[in-house]
């Protein structure tokens, strides 16, 4: 019972019980389990007698046949019936092994107390989504723009309308959403919001909309791609984005459910439970849940890249709340200090085999020694969390807790105008690393990521740095044979195997490098490099940014494709793949794409040579 009042205690409504009433909802509460697939109670069932919370696993919400919602633990359900009175709107069915609490409609009746507004709460969740087959979401909406995914208008509404009538409307118009008018300020106000600020928080149903809305409401142009759309929610933890037209005018809403299938929606449900946690024992829990996400996006025939970045952005939260407990740990910061992400994390192109390489810059504002060491330990706290969770920092050292990658803004000047005296290849790795592969990921204060970052990046204007770049481009060459065949390890447990990254995408992603910096545009992926090669005149050739577009894209899948199934085995995932397994077709296109990127590298090198670069 105690660890019963315990969970319930800690998620809304409940943690407004005092410990009496929790004791006593505890004692009537029932656990249940379910198998994956099993149905709670079906749609249009008899009147539910009980309110449901999520304790592990995940239910899935349904209107006929399609689903609407994905809950986690803590998330409530059941509550629309058990009030009203009326038979059940919607199907719950457990998504995975799932435990469920149950407290009865005697009990907890009195302490929500909004019988009327609840039922409009429940509508909102069930209303309208679930259209005609001409409604059907597209096979792959990540790779539509965001204006194409738009089911309904938007609903606008006054900043002054009673939340009562604007939960109304919602549910005549069968939206889960609806976008305040406040001025020249855009709000939104969504049915979680109606969950969470109001039935948990105890607001009145007739305060107006601006009491709890969000404002200003995040939102994007309607030709942003849906994955870049679907990776923004999941970088700031939301589900709903306003997409507006190139002349500002409100276009409508989009939520997780236009943008990706529920049984691929683990991202949504990791990303809260790494938000919640409160140590790293808590993190090293939610983490747990990294390669199940990445098997289910995978079967949800989600692109790899955007398995990648997905991946990436779920690291990014996870590396930023152990950031935050060890800054708790540590005290206030001496000085003001960003932590970088380096390498694929920087990216977002991490895979499962991949470390987490990290940097660290901070302020000169003094200190001295006792800086350094504050930094230290934060860095020290941060890699010894990662491991805990599974996620191992740089074998080669390329991490904040090294010395090499943690120093003050002075520091990093210093070494990168010492880059034509030193030009050291453990110098020049980690110079190319801090300027051309970095990306702030926290920050101690307010405005102090941009502005430490800007200051850092002032390196990349160094007259060798490009140059560099360009021979560390061809340093990499693919594993193309005279024989017409791959060239594979000859001895050891690796022999007769393919190294895929550093065969086949260290090449590309290099000379993407070389290419983004060439062309005036150092950050984003490597996609993103290539495509602002392709339109700068004289960076890179048209046709060979798109050959080595579609090459990284191949090989990139072939990689997931080859880690996924290692996942499925129970096996650590690792980057050798034995050419012979694989089906002709993909075997040939691997040949070519590496053929491909030999003959960009090729020319490279002649203009290198010739002086034309």
């Amino acid at each position: 019972m105690e660890d019963i009042a315990s969970f319930l205690g800690s998620h809304p409504p409940f943690d407004g019980l005092g410990a009496g009433e929790l004791t006593r909802v505890a004692a009537v509460t029932e656990t249940e389990t379910f198998p994956p697939g099993k149905t709670i109670f079906s749609e249009g069932a008899g009147p539910v007698e009980y309110l449901r919370v999520v304790r592990s696993g995940s239910v899935e919400i349904l209107h006929q046949g399609q689903v609407l919602d994905l809950l986690g633990p803590g998330e409530l359900f059941g509550h629309a019936s058990m009030l009203s009175g009326l038979p059940t709107g919607f199907e719950a069915r457990a998504g995975e092994d799932t435990v469920c609490y149950r407290i009865p409609a005697d009990v907890i009746s009195p302490l929500l107390a909004r019988p009327d507004f609840l039922r409009f709460i429940a509508r909102s969740i069930v209303s309208g989504r679930a259209g005609g087959p001409e409604r059907a979401p597209p096979v792959d909406p990540v790779q539509r723009r965001v204006a194409t995914l738009i089911r309904t208008p938007p609903l606008l509404c006054s900043a002054d309308e009673p939340i009562r009538e604007a939960a109304k409307r919602m549910t005549a118009d069968g939206v889960s959403a609806v976008l305040v008018q406040a001025g020249r300020t855009l709000g939104i106000v969504t049915d979680r919001d109606l969950r969470s600020r109001v039935i948990a928080a105890g607001a009145s149903p007739d305060a107006p909309l601006a009491a709890i809305m969000t404002a200003p409401a995040y939102t994007v142009r309607g030709d942003v791609l849906g994955g870049d759309v679907l990776l923004d929610m999941l970088e700031r933890g939301i589900h709903h984005i306003p997409v507006l037209s190139a002349a500002g005018e409100v276009l409508g809403v989009v939520d997780d459910d236009d943008l990706i299938a529920a049984e691929a929606r683990k991202p949504f449900l990791l990303r809260r439970a790494i938000g919640l946690a409160n140590s790293t024992a808590d993190l090293a829990a939610a983490a747990t849940g990294l390669s199940p996400m990445i098997i289910a996006l995978h079967d949800a025939r989600v692109a790899a890249e955007q398995i990648a970045a997905i991946r990436s952005v779920v690291l990014d939260a996870l590396t930023r709340r152990l950031i935050e407990l060890a800054v708790e740990q540590a005290g206030a910061p001496p000085a003001a200090f960003t932590w970088f992400a380096l390498g694929s994390l920087a990216r977002r192109e991490a895979v499962p085999s991949s470390d987490v390489d990290s940097a660290l810059a901070w302020a000169d504002e003094g200190g001295g020694r006792d800086v350094a060491a504050y930094m230290a330990q934060v860095a020290r706290a941060v890699d010894d969390g990662l491991k805990a969770c599974g996620v191992p920092p740089d074998a080669h050292g390329t991490s904040a807790a090294n010395p090499l990658f943690a120093r003050s803004l002075a520091a990093w000047h210093a070494a990168t105008q010492d880059l034509s005296q030193n030009p050291a290849r453990e110098n020049a790795i980690i110079l190319v690393s801090i300027l051309t592969d970095s990306r702030p990921l926290w920050a101690s204060a307010p405005g102090a990521g941009p502005a430490i970052a800007d200051t850092l990046w002032q390196g990349r204007s160094h007259p060798d740095l490009l140059r560099l770049l360009a021979r560390f481009a061809l340093q990499f060459r693919p594993p193309t044979g005279f024989l017409r065949d791959f060239v594979v390890e000859h001895s050891g447990e690796r022999r007769g195997q393919l190294d895929i990254k550093h065969g086949g995408l260290t090449p590309i992603v290099d000379l993407a490098r070389w290419a983004g910096m060439a062309a005036g545009d150092p950050g984003g992926s490597t996609v993103e490099r290539l495509r602002a090669a392709e339109a700068a005149a004289g960076a890179l050739d048209g046709p060979d940014a798109r050959t080595l577009t579609e090459a990284f894209g191949f090989i990139l899948s072939l990689r997931l494709d080859h880690q996924v199934e290692q996942l499925r085995r129970g096996e650590a995932p690792d980057d050798f793949i034995d050419p012979k397994t694989l089906d002709p077709l993909p075997r040939s296109y691997l040949k070519e794409a590496f053929r491909a990127v030999a003959s960009v590298q090729t020319g490279l090198a002649t203009e290198l040579s010739l002086g034309i670069r």
